[in-house]
């Protein structure tokens, strides 16, 4: 079935511009370490997982094998973006990335806290605990690795990053090269995007915290400080040789109303240096061109996604 993102136009816009995560900022109280989860191996599985300090995330998995699959959604989006297509002609229609993916391999996504649900209306997710204030990266893949522990999920795993997340997935796998089995960057972010932007960067910053969303002024909206994501990304060693894929939009992006259009300019013109970027770094990565699709590749071209993931997959398990 073939769905619209049920989603006010300036919020999609805004969540299709921002993809840089922070790195300052509070983070969540640390507690007791969290219990070990009941999460099956195999098969369907939604529901809350501990994280420690009074904490729950909220996990959903499907099928079966391995190397496991993380979906890792954009900045202010939930784990919907991986359930839901808006395909249109030549793309053929398509199932969404999340069942398509477990079609052969187990594959798992999950809310940060403060993102927004794919509903009508659209509302921020109850299923995760809030967290209010400025997130850190750091902090965001702590929240990663922990859920990923607790709910004894077996590694190494195939990180599938799109937009912010991409950052996101990179950072862990920097900091976790044994735990990381592959990745594949869906139309993401990488930290060359401050240099250029150059003069205009303060303002994209600006529009990233603070895009126009009727969530912006709560403190639980998520909120990232995005100079020090690009730092800590910057300072962590290096990422693990291990398979990898990017995709990349063909299509302008979207705006919410009464953005500048030399900001917007400026955007088009960095994105392609960014995705050449992410390209190089690692040998021989393929490069998937999302023809028609914005930002949103895996909603508007989920069979290309699935594709990529599947390559990924393909080569980790061929891998002695």
């Amino acid at each position: 079935m073939r769905h619209r993102i049920p989603l006010l136009p300036v919020l999609l816009a805004a969540a299709l511009l921002a993809a840089v995560p922070g790195c300052r900022g509070p983070s969540a109280p640390r507690g007791a370490p969290p219990a070990p989860s009941s999460v099956p191996a195999t098969g369907d599985f939604s529901g809350q997982v501990e994280v420690g300090g009074g904490r729950k995330i909220y996990l959903s998995c499907k099928g079966s094998g391995s190397p496991t699959v993380i979906l890792e959604s954009g900045l202010h989006d939930s784990s919907d973006t991986w359930t839901i297509t808006d395909t249109r002609p030549p793309v053929p229609k398509a199932p969404a990335v999340f069942p398509g993916v477990a079609a052969f391999t187990r594959v798992c996504r999950y809310d940060r806290p403060g993102t927004v649900r794919y509903v009508d209306p659209p509302t921020l997710t109850t299923r995760s605990t809030p967290v209010d204030g400025t997130r850190a990266l750091t902090a965001m893949a702590d929240d990663l690795d922990t859920l990923l522990t607790s709910a004894r999920l077996p590694g190494p795993y195939v990180l599938v990053g799109h937009s912010f997340g991409g950052m996101i997935t990179r950072l862990y796998a920097q900091r976790h090269p044994r735990k990381t089995a592959g990745l594949v960057f869906v139309d993401a972010f990488g930290t060359d995007i401050r240099t250029l932007f150059g003069t205009r960067w303060a303002a994209y910053r600006t529009l990233l915290d603070r895009p126009g969303t009727p969530f912006d002024a709560r403190p639980d909206f998520e909120r990232v400080d995005i100079d020090g994501a690009i730092d800590a990304v910057s300072a962590a060693p290096p990422l693990p040789a291990v398979p990898m894929a990017v995709l990349s939009k063909t299509e302008p992006f979207a705006a919410p109303p009464g953005t500048s259009k030399d900001l917007l300019d400026t955007l088009e013109r960095a994105w392609p240096q960014v995705q050449q970027k992410l390209v190089e770094l690692g040998t021989q990565t393929p490069q998937f061109l999302a023809t028609g699709s914005d930002h949103y590749v895996q909603v508007h071209d989920p069979d290309l996604t699935i594709s990529a993931v599947r390559l990924v997959v393909g080569r980790v398990r061929a891998e002695p």
